[in-house]
């Protein structure tokens, strides 16, 4: 039998919550399929003076607790499967931590590395024009993504208030603050994924303070996870990048390491340390694990070796459902995506409203607003993953899963006499 897609390993993840739950399957089939999936031709005047066509991809997934809401992806890898997953992750996510929207995605398939400054902000604008007749402040809001930050967010922003005649700041998310970007936004899936780490460590008794800790992908969250937890007394003894990863059993500065990184362009040959693959890093005998790259990298291949007392993905989609049964029976905790590292989506959400608003936070209040929703969160999902006895991913999605059934009911999406 053949690996499955990452859409297939979301249906499976709705399918084992909604199967606990006995979800009426009216629910289930709307949870099941994206309301649309919009493919749009790219065309780029190259530097060069030549033509290139990018294709590009905007996910809506569910929109029954409010506008669709996720992120932008540049990468080589993207294809309308992997936006599909992205997408309904990001419904359950919101779902989750109880804030009006749905889920969206969107990617172009495309290595930015490989593009010129011009040539990434004709993309950028392109990618914009295509798909703004599907979104906008009240029906589809964009963010950052891989390989995309605030300046792409800032054309994008630019591009569709050309289009429409009117400055239109919440249409995006993760802008610059001189744009109507939030205090806290750049590091806030970060900032949320340590929230959760306090309150998971608090759950199997584990001291913060010494515990070790490594990092696969050393981007936004990663670095940051890093950073932010070091801080809080971990000890971080490995992270990687796609070029490589490093090892230092005393530990290492997170922000010194980010720093070579932005110099030399990889973590390799970070002072003090030694080279480790990929693979060593994900089965190193540590503390903490933060996958925090690309998904499917914890599989039923490396299950059996994971060596972590606690699992919290940064990343969206890390683990496949095979290895979720392995390391569940293994009693690893695996603190699931739509709970770890939905720190981001709501400080997006914090943004949208202070845009909408045009009224202003402090940075202070961010965070003090993000650590409450985060905990409250992980208070449900951890409860529910007591009380029923199945795995914290099992857990959050059935948390998510009743409050997008409510909905469905309220709104009469759905006929009132079934049976969840």
């Amino acid at each position: 039998m053949g690996k499955s897609t990452i859409y297939e390993n979301v249906l499976t993840q709705i399918n084992n919550a909604a199967d606990i739950l006995n979800l009426d399957g009216q629910v289930r089939e709307l949870l099941h399929e994206p309301m649309r999936t919009l493919t749009v031709s790219i065309p780029v005047k190259m530097d060069d003076e030549s033509i290139h066509v990018f294709k590009g991809f905007r996910c809506q997934h569910n929109d029954v607790l409010g506008p669709t809401k996720g992120g932008i992806r540049f990468h080589p890898q993207v294809c309308e499967d992997e936006v599909k997953a992205l997408a309904a992750w990001m419904t359950f996510k919101c779902s989750l931590v109880g804030i009006p929207y749905g889920g969206a995605k969107g990617g172009v398939l495309v290595n930015p590395k490989e593009l010129s400054r011009n040539e990434l902000e004709k993309l950028s604008r392109g990618f914009i024009q295509a798909i703004s007749p599907i979104i906008g402040p009240d029906k589809d809001i964009p963010a950052p993504d891989v390989y995309t930050d605030a300046q792409v967010m800032s054309w994008f922003m630019d591009e569709f208030s050309k289009l429409k005649g009117v400055n239109t700041p919440g249409l995006v998310t993760g802008k610059p603050v001189v744009l109507g970007g939030s205090f806290g936004r750049h590091s806030a899936t970060a900032r949320g994924v340590m929230y959760i780490t306090i309150e998971a460590a608090k759950a199997i008794d584990l001291d913060l303070n010494g515990a070790t800790v490594a990092v696969q992908g050393f981007g936004n969250a990663g670095s940051f996870s890093a950073k932010f937890l070091h801080e809080q007394g971990c000890k971080i003894v490995a992270a990687n990048d796609s070029k490589g990863g490093i090892y230092c059993k005393d530990g290492f500065n997170p922000v010194d390491a980010a720093k070579h990184k932005e110099e030399t362009g990889s973590l390799k040959g970070f002072q003090g340390c030694d080279d480790i693959s990929n693979e060593d890093l994900l089965t190193m005998d540590v503390d903490i694990l933060i996958p925090a790259a690309l998904e499917n990298q914890i599989t039923e291949d490396n299950a059996e070796n994971i060596k972590a007392r606690m699992i919290i993905e940064a990343a969206n989609g890390p683990t496949t459902p095979e290895a979720d049964e392995i390391l569940f029976k293994r009693e690893i905790m695996i603190v699931p995506d739509i709970l770890a590292n939905a720190g981001g989506v709501t400080v997006s959400y914090f943004e949208w409203v202070q845009n909408l608003a045009n009224y202003y936070w402090s940075k202070d209040e961010v965070d003090r607003k993000l650590e409450e929703i985060m905990v409250e969160a992980f208070e449900k999902v951890y409860n529910t993953h007591i009380d029923m006895g199945v795995n914290m991913r099992v857990a959050a999605f059935i948390v998510a899963i009743k409050r997008l059934t409510e909905a469905m009911k309220a709104r009469g999406w759905v006929y009132n006499d079934h049976k969840y």
